[in-house]
């Protein structure tokens, strides 16, 4: 099976490319908000109308000064135009506000909506997702790119608007005052663009390799930090240290060329619009030589009014672009979550058992983890109501896949899993978990009370089932002995050893008791002394139910009512603990091997 090093290197060696497709999806993604986004532009189109407005009265300003120079100034014609202009930007910062406002409060929806899609997505994805995928990774999918993206909605997308606006306002007012010396603004302009979209193209790789890496390292991060003992046990520090330094260069140097590229745009654009300024002053002024009557010392005054109001957009596009970037770069990734192959759907699966007896068949089962490797070859086995079954055999033989089969964590290639006569496949993949506890070699806690932890889903249990269970497998006289008994919060100040977190995760299933259930080396954590407290609490726990253990010390199921031997993917032997012994087979060999010398 593929890991995450071969992913990354596979994605690696593909040439990525350069686009904001990706940001397409989050578009159609905010449709729903189509209506308050056209507001906002009314707003934003308010707001640049006044700017753009106002350069108007600063050029008649500007001739009635210029004008009275000799004859004397009109103060009261100033002051008059002076009021309109205030009006007019007061009236532009409110409105521009108000967009600003609108604007902010939907990307926080969008981001919200998309925080929850995701989390609903991840309960709908086939355990193959995440067997393609590390904890980190899909970690850093949903809280850096989800971030990434709602700081650029919050940020870039609000004020893209207004400089858009701006940009198309500005255009109209100023053909509209000179056409010549609109040309020549414009004509500047362009030339700033190709630049930009020339390093558009060249950097959107890095982003997007930039993304890649920071899920690639955050999936490292954890994965050695949750396994830290077993690093150092192995003496793996400095192997780890040394993926991580190349994992972290590869970070730098996207990185580091993702913004030493977008960096550019901001002083190429500043250039552009400081060359406008010199190209309007030249122009202008060759115009009034040259006795041109529809340009006047306010006209040029206007246009390098205007020429700022043009840079100004072209700023906000030039420094947008770097946060658009990387906001296609994490969208293309949160959505290859949210876009990813489902698990089918199963309104239409009716079978439901209100009564469970307990019998297990396998018929003909077929089974691989890729499409092109089948691990479980024809297993086939019929288990009665009661029974205590073990699965027994060496690693890799499918111990753990026959389970996960079992529980509908994965579905079958071919044949089917029958109990009280009813195939798994026709029933909801929740009603088939309901059926079975599970307690695994691996505990599972979560930061909450220990009540919290005992009672997990379920509601209405009392604290004497609680007190029972716990007696069961050897923890109430530890609980008790706590400050908040079981209201004792599970977390680093309660040193818990991996018995007790075992013991606890037992209680939980014996709280649930569910009529099936599935022990994965359920002991293989605790002393000799535990295991015999909890092995008799599990053969009480055992009664009445049909039971599926999965063994590796063969001495812990000699009572099982039937032994499955597998190897490579096939039932090999069937039968108790004497009737295999006799045999003189593979459980024989396995078994007596577990006892040599």
């Amino acid at each position: 099976m593929p890991g995450p090093m071969n992913r990354m290197m596979n994605a690696s060696g593909k040439r990525e490319k350069a686009d904001f497709g990706a940001l397409k999806k989050i578009i159609v993604y905010c449709k729903r908000y189509l209506p308050a986004i056209l507001v906002a532009l009314l707003f934003a189109a308010g707001g640049a109308v006044t700017t753009i407005i106002g350069p108007e009265y600063i050029n008649k300003m500007t001739d009635e000064i210029s004008g009275g120079l000799i004859t004397g100034v009109d103060m009261d014609a100033v002051f008059d135009i002076g009021i309109t202009l205030v009006i007019l930007y007061g009236a532009g910062a409110v409105l521009s506000y108000a967009q600003q406002f609108i604007t902010a409060t939907l990307t926080q929806h969008t981001s919200k909506r998309l925080r929850g899609d995701i989390s609903q997505k991840i309960n709908k994805l086939p355990l193959r997702f995440f067997d393609m995928t590390t904890k980190g990774d899909t970690l850093s999918r949903v809280t850096n790119d989800v971030d990434t993206i709602s700081q650029t909605l919050s940020s870039s997308i609000a004020n893209l608007l207004s400089a858009l606006v701006l940009f198309l306002g500005v255009i109209v007012k100023m053909f509209m005052v000179n056409a010549v010396l609109a040309a020549v603004t414009i004509g500047t302009s362009v030339v700033g663009f190709l630049f930009m979209f020339l390093v558009l193209k060249v950097s959107q790789k890095y982003f997007n390799r930039k993304q890649r890496d920071l899920g690639y390292i955050n999936g490292h991060i954890e994965e050695v930090y949750t396994n830290h003992n077993i690093v150092r046990a192995f003496g793996a520090k400095n192997n780890e240290t040394q993926k991580f330094e190349d994992t972290n260069k590869k970070l730098y140097d996207s990185n580091w060329k993702s913004q030493c590229l977008s960096g550019l745009m901001m002083p190429i654009m500043t250039f552009v619009g400081n060359l406008t300024y010199v190209l309007i002053f030249v122009v202008g002024v060759s115009l009034v030589i040259g006795g041109s009557a529809a340009v006047t010392l306010g006209t040029i005054m206007a246009f390098v009014i205007y020429a700022k109001l043009f840079s100004q957009p072209l700023s906000t596009f030039a420094q947008s672009m770097t946060s658009l970037q990387q906001a296609s770069a994490a969208s293309k990734r949160v959505f290859e979550i949210l876009d990813a192959k489902e698990m089918d759907a199963e309104d239409g699966k009716t079978a439901k058992l209100d009564t469970v007896r307990g019998d297990v068949e396998f018929r003909n089962v077929k089974f691989g983890y890729l499409p092109d490797k089948t691990i479980i070859h024809d297993f086939s086995a019929r288990l009665e109501k009661g029974q205590k079954v073990a699965i027994v055999g060496p690693t890799g033989a499918g111990k753990t896949t026959i389970v996960n089969l079992l529980m509908r964590f994965y579905e079958v290639d071919d044949g089917e899993i029958l109990i009280d006569g009813v195939s798994t496949k026709d029933m909801k993949r929740e009603d088939v978990h309901d059926l079975f506890d599970m307690i695994l070699q691996d505990t599972w806690l979560f930061n909450g009370t220990i009540r919290e932890n005992l009672i997990y889903n379920k509601e209405g249990v009392t604290d004497a089932e609680l007190a029972r269970a716990c007696e069961a497998v050897g923890l109430k006289h530890f609980i008790e002995t706590l400050p908040q008994g079981y209201d004792t919060r599970l977390d680093d100040s309660l040193n818990l050893s991996e018995g007790q977190k075992q013991q606890l995760t037992i209680a939980r299933a014996m709280i649930k008791d569910a009529p099936l259930l599935i022990l994965d080396e359920a002991t293989s954590s605790v002393d000799t002394r535990t295991e015999l407290v909890i092995q008799s609490a599990m053969d009480r726990l055992t009664e009445g139910r049909t039971s599926f253990v999965i063994a590796h010390r063969l001495s812990t199921i000699r009572n099982a009512d039937v032994i499955l031997v597998m190897k490579d993917g096939d039932i090999i032997e069937q039968g108790n603990h004497k009737e295999l012994l006799a045999k003189k087979g593979f459980y024989a060999e396995l078994y007596n091997s577990q006892f040599a010398a």
